[in-house]
């Protein structure tokens, strides 16, 4: 006759038979919490050149004289700035996604 598992027996076990695809599945959350940052990352080198490229378009506007430009130029760095700082902003919450990620994934082992 099969015994059945009653009370802390059937939890260990459960959690026993659970545990292997969590951390597998945490492990598969790690690598995309890791794909997500070089993602940012590059991103924000992209918005970086491109502040860069504003800054001059900027002086040689500023050297011109033409308001028009000088207005078009300021417009553009606010826009990439903008840009930068968002993306700056969603790499540190992925870092901060990683981290406690990483802490779970310890704590469970």
């Amino acid at each position: 006759m099969k015994r059945m598992l009653t009370g802390v027996a059937a939890a260990m076990a459960a959690v026993m038979a659970l545990g292997a695809p969590v951390q597998a599945q945490d492990r598969g959350e790690l690598r995309r919490d890791r794909a997500e940052i070089r993602r940012d990352s590059s991103e924000i080198r992209q918005d970086r050149r491109e502040l860069a490229r504003d800054r001059q378009q900027l002086k040689d506007a500023l050297k011109s004289g033409d308001p028009a430009l000088i207005r078009k130029a300021r417009q553009e760095m606010r826009e990439d700035r903008r840009e930068l700082r968002e993306d700056q902003k969603e790499r540190r919450e992925d870092v901060r996604e990683l981290r406690e990620d990483r802490r779970q994934l310890r704590r469970a082992r």
